[in-house]
């Protein structure tokens, strides 16, 4: 067995189950309600996206890298190679918005066809990543839903102010 110096667990590594991680967001909305969930998991979402960011020194470099750039950034870093958070397939920008086209998000993972269920972690950490990179605050929004036939879960970006 390998185990890497930085690993936050000796034996188990960084990694835990979606199915878990589930149940962490479905106890927080019978706890909380789904709006001061969504609030509570877009928050937490965006800190580690900002985190990531940091990380990979990829905060405020917005001006020094194409869309097409960090978006190859963001799937590594959020993808199979990455914290498997999702994977994204791609980023357009549409004025001042930024819609990122996502699938396999842990948030919709496990859920039935016409599940209400929406990617807030994921829609946070996605936040987090860009308002980092682009040193601009931003709004963001699911648009679309894989659960409610879309052919991916699409987030949407603004810019404020």
């Amino acid at each position: 067995m390998s185990v890497t110096k930085n690993s936050l667990r000796p034996e188990l590594g960084e990694f835990s189950s979606v199915v878990c991680f589930k149940a962490v967001v479905i106890g927080i909305e019978e706890a909380l309600g789904d709006k001061a969930a969504a609030i509570a998991l877009i928050s937490a979402g965006r800190q580690r996206g900002k985190q990531l960011a940091e990380e990979l020194n990829l905060a405020n470099k917005g001006e020094e890298m194409s869309l097409s750039e960090v978006t190859e950034k963001v799937q590594y870093a959020l993808g199979s190679n990455g914290t498997r958070l999702c994977i994204v397939d791609k980023i357009i920008q549409e004025g001042e918005a930024y819609k990122v086209y996502t699938r396999e998000t842990v948030c919709s993972a496990g859920e039935e066809e016409g599940s209400p269920r929406q990617c807030t972690f994921t829609l946070g950490a996605i936040q987090g990543f860009l308002e980092a990179f682009l040193g601009k605050r931003l709004r963001g929004k699911q648009t679309e839903s894989i659960l409610r036939g879309g052919s991916n879960d699409v987030l949407e970006y603004k810019v404020l102010g």
